[in-house]
């Protein structure tokens, strides 16, 4: 197993570079969509965070992605000793008529397989998805880890439907009709995802490119009136069920794992594992729709336990924390992370 570090595109500079090598990282996962909380960063009273503008703007230019650019990244990447993993997300500008059976989608589905087309000419083996209307949608924020450290929870889901124009909790369109996204049941969802692994896997296996599908964050039945895929660990079988291809894989979150309210993180763990492409390694406390993030020694999962059985089964990618508590005083995302990491590479040593 291999440990990584997640970085948003405007994090790829010398110093989170530095930062990973420092704590032990060979790996790097790259979101080349920045997106960022809008609003009030510390809810109050326990509302969601942001209002109903989402977290920004969709609309990343498609640039990002052409081959140019992307083996200009990886250089990047790689002089500074570092593997490019997988990018995670591709941008809901992109792709939103994909999620929503707009009259785009066609248009779209050509688009992501010119992107799928271009990250695997430039030796990248993994885009990680997410298959979702609302996206991670319904936290809040507070002192809710070790010594009031600040992270990230769920008390109650958010209601409040998705307005016109907006997808994954982003606005790609800012002159949308009034109004809000239709109903529709969790069928039409799984008739959609199916619609685009049938025209993408094909695409991903020539190209030597794995997509890997993230669980429903947070995972419950509906979130903002639109329901969800995988929301349960046994979903996850439904999904891969669609496609035997070898491209057909899941990025696998432990904290959502963790969160749902069947099965057990440790036999999905065992069931999933030759499945998986790479792991957010990170811990919780409770069961949606009332958990709260913790740091990676404090939660429910026994971090431990999950590592001798990626053992077991031979699992041979990549780790990263995703996201973690952030710690006192200033740098406090790098000290969450430093943290996060510093145990991960234990644990891989010791296990």
């Amino acid at each position: 197993m291999k440990l990584g570090l997640g970085l948003y595109s405007h994090m790829l500079n010398k110093t989170h570079f530095d930062f990973a090598k420092q704590c032990g990282c060979t790996h790097i996962v790259v979101h080349l969509v920045d997106y960022f909380y809008r609003g009030n960063q510390e809810s109050k009273n326990n509302q969601p965070i942001g209002d109903n503008s989402g977290w920004g703007i969709a609309g990343n230019t498609a640039a990002s992605w052409e081959y140019e650019a992307l083996i200009e990244r990886k250089k990047q990447i790689e002089d500074a000793g570092l593997v490019w993993e997988a990018i995670e997300n591709f941008d809901p500008a992109h792709w939103h008529d994909i999620l929503l059976d707009g009259p785009k989608k066609k248009q779209q589905i050509e688009l992501l397989k010119k992107h799928i087309r271009n990250v695997g000419k430039a030796g990248i083996p993994i885009i990680g998805y997410n298959f979702s209307l609302a996206g991670v949608s319904s936290r809040i924020t507070g002192p809710f880890a070790r010594g009031g450290a600040i992270s990230v929870g769920m008390d109650a889901v958010d209601e409040r439907s998705i307005p016109n124009g907006m997808v994954w909790n982003m606005v790609y369109d800012q002159d949308a009709e009034p109004g809000t996204l239709p109903a529709i049941t969790h069928d039409l969802l799984w008739d959609r995802v199916a619609f685009f692994l049938e025209e993408l896997l094909p695409v991903a296996e020539e190209a030597g490119v794995q997509l890997a599908a993230h669980p429903d964050d947070p995972p419950v039945p509906y979130v903002r009136n639109t329901p969800r895929l995988v929301y349960q660990p046994a979903m996850y079988q439904r999904l891969l069920d669609i496609s035997s291809s070898p491209s057909n894989k899941l990025e696998f979150c432990l904290g959502s794992i963790a969160e749902m309210t069947e099965g057990d993180v440790y036999e999905a763990t065992r069931q999933y594992a030759e499945r998986i492409s790479y792991i957010h390694f990170r811990n919780v406390k409770g069961k949606a729709p009332n958990y709260k993030e913790v740091f990676v020694d404090e939660g429910d999962i026994d971090m431990i336990k999950i590592i001798r059985i990626l053992r077991e089964k031979n699992f041979q990618g990549v780790l990263i924390p995703d996201h973690t508590p952030q710690m006192a005083g200033e740098g406090g995302w790098y000290a969450g992370m430093a943290y996060a990491l510093g145990y991960m590479k234990a644990a891989l040593l010791c296990t």
